[in-house]
C-alpha cells in the first residue's frame, strides 16, 4: 500500500490544500492529513476547530485519514508506515524551504518527498492569507472548502 502522509497546521484548510490532497489521492492508496501540534505556535483555530474542518471536508473519501501528532514529521511516518510525504509548491520560495526540509527528512529516515505543484489559479492562496482576510472581515468563501465557511 501506498501511503503518503500530508503535514501541516491547516490553521485553516484552504482551497489550495483541497487541491494538493485530492491530486495525492491520485498516486496514494491513503493519504494521512496529519496537524502537527506545536505548542509554542499562536492559531486562529483550536486543534479540534482543524480536525473538524478536514473531517467534514473528506468525509465522504475512504482514502484520508484525519490525525493529529506532535515531534519529528519523519517519526510520524514511521509510526504510520507511511514511505511517503505530501507537499504542496506554490512558488519558488516554497521550493527552497520545502527542499531543505526533504533532504533532512531524508537523512532522517528513508522516506521520499512528493513535491506537487499547486493548480493554476490557486497558488496564490494559503492559510496566512486567508486568516488576515478572516481577521479583516473580508470574503474568504472563495478561498476554502465548505467547512470552514463559518
Amino acid at each position: 500500500m501506498k501511503r503518503a502522509v500530508f503535514p501541516g497546521s491547516f490553521d485553516p484548510i484552504t482551497n489550495g490544500h483541497l487541491d494538493i490532497i485530492m491530486r495525492g489521492l491520485t498516486l496514494f492508496d491513503e493519504i494521512i492529513l496529519a496537524i502537527g501540534v506545536n505548542a509554542d505556535k499562536k492559531y486562529m483555530f483550536d486543534l479540534e476547530k482543524r480536525k473538524a474542518f478536514l473531517e467534514e471536508t473528506f468525509a465522504d473519501e475512504p482514502k484520508i485519514k484525519v490525525m493529529t501528532y506532535k515531534g519529528l514529521t519523519v517519526d510520524f511516518c514511521k509510526e504510520m508506515n507511511a514511505d511517503f510525504i505530501l507537499r504542496g509548491l506554490r512558488n519558488p520560495a516554497d521550493f527552497e524551504f520545502e527542499k531543505a526540509i526533504a533532504h533532512t527528512n531524508r537523512k532522517l529516515e528513508k522516506i521520499e518527498t512528493v513535491f506537487l505543484l499547486t493548480s493554476s489559479g490557486k497558488s496564490y492562496i494559503s492559510s496566512s492569507i486567508v486568516r488576515d482576510v478572516i481577521r479583516n472581515n473580508g470574503d474568504y468563501t472563495s478561498l476554502v472548502p465548505d467547512a470552514v465557511r463559518v
